[in-house]
């Protein structure tokens, strides 16, 4: 795997990946930022995201489960001290669907956390790593067409 990083100007850059997806990364005004993409350590919380996101669709999906949408809702914490490094988050993930089984959520949550997230592996080490979820039932939505 690789990525190339350029320095734009300022605390501005593009973060382009070996499979050529550009990201812009910036920092904030109080240090030479103009505020246009996601700081660096913003970045490392979204990759733990989408990476234990991705898990969970694959191995619900994988059990036969109907889901129409999920999402991870990540709250973290940072040291006061430099490096600012990462010493607590959680992630709430949110599935819904219909007739969507508690026993699979709390599985494919497990399997992620625990076995497949690379990200996770990586920063569970050196940081306290919690997480909790929820099923939204389409039946019970609002303006569900019925679909």
């Amino acid at each position: 795997m690789k990525a190339r990083i350029k320095w734009v100007e300022g605390a501005t850059f593009v973060a382009e990946s070996g499979s050529g997806h550009a990201v812009v990364i910036d920092g904030p005004a109080e240090h030479g930022g103009r505020n246009l993409g996601a700081r660096p350590m913003e970045t490392v919380l979204m990759g733990l995201g989408a990476c234990s996101a991705f898990d969970v669709v694959s191995i619900l999906a994988k059990a036969r489960q109907q889901v129409s949408a999920c999402h991870v809702e990540l709250d973290a914490e940072r040291a006061d001290a430099v490096p600012a490094v990462f010493t607590r988050i959680h992630l709430h993930y949110v599935v819904r669907g219909r007739a969507v089984t508690p026993a699979a959520v709390a599985r494919a949550v497990k399997l992620s956390v625990d076995t497949y997230c690379s990200v996770t592996a990586m920063l569970r080490p050196h940081v306290a790593i919690s997480h909790d979820w929820r099923i939204e039932d389409d039946a019970n939505i609002k303006g569900d067409a019925g679909v």
